[in-house]
């Protein structure tokens, strides 16, 4: 799977894994280049704490389009330190 934002690839992998609908990268197939720390969190109840990165390609700011669980709740373990995409961030 790869992810694309204005034609950079952000992460290619054919390790991800599924999780409601979205494709979790593993950190060795992330181009960190593109990826900026956000302050933003969000909560899910049975996989925890998401932190947000915004996508930056080429001066464009995509806010928040790609998050991580780094602690995750027992039943998402799988997906710890994994990374998805969503908000025009395609993945193919």
């Amino acid at each position: 799977m790869r992810a694309m934002w204005n034609s950079a690839v952000l992460a290619d992998s054919d390790d991800t894994i599924v999780i409601e609908g979205n494709h979790y990268f593993p950190a060795d197939a992330l181009n960190r280049e593109h990826l900026r720390e956000s302050d933003t969190t969000s909560f899910c109840p049975w996989k925890g704490t998401a932190n947000y990165y915004h996508v930056v390609v080429d001066g464009e700011i995509n806010r928040d389009a790609a998050w991580v669980y780094r602690t995750p709740k027992k039943a998402a373990r799988p997906i710890a330190d994994r990374i998805a995409f969503w908000n025009g961030v395609q993945v193919i």
